[in-house]
């Protein structure tokens, strides 16, 4: 009886640690940071109310007019970035991706945000893959140095 007791309670301690995995947060606008003008956040707000209402054409003119009037902001960007990349534009909006990451150096929801794990570093080597140096064949009887 108390084998059959500990086998039910360590059971339902794994169930219970299993569902506990959380699903991706989906991919919403951010605020810009502080001291950008109210006009400007009132944009920025008007341009993620059309995003999240998935009008995605209306809300990249939005954001493209909030980095004209923030452009050194790394949230602007990143907004921008999500409309593009809503609408399929992927290269471009890798670009934006990347400056918004370089200009929030301390955002982490920028940093850690799986939209920008897809594009890596631009500046990383495309070249051909590399050889390994004593071949990738496994050793055979008689195959050794003579």
């Amino acid at each position: 009886m108390r084998v059959s007791l500990w086998i039910a309670l360590s059971l339902l301690v794994l169930s219970v640690g299993a569902c506990s995995h959380s699903k991706p947060k989906p991919l919403v606008p951010l605020d810009l940071a502080f001291g950008a003008k109210a006009e400007t956040i009132a944009l920025n707000s008007q341009a993620s109310q059309a995003f999240l209402a998935g009008q995605m054409a209306e809300a990249k003119t939005l954001f493209a007019r909030v980095i004209e009037a923030v452009p050194d902001s790394g949230q602007a960007h990143y907004n921008y970035a999500l409309a593009l990349n809503a609408l399929g534009q992927t290269d471009q909006a890798r670009q934006e991706f990347l400056t918004a990451a370089n200009l929030a150096p301390g955002d982490k929801v920028i940093w850690d945000s799986p939209a920008l794990r897809p594009f890596g570093n631009p500046q990383a080597a495309k070249g051909p893959a590399r050889e390994h140096p004593y071949g990738t064949s496994r050793p055979m009887v008689g195959s050794g140095p003579r």
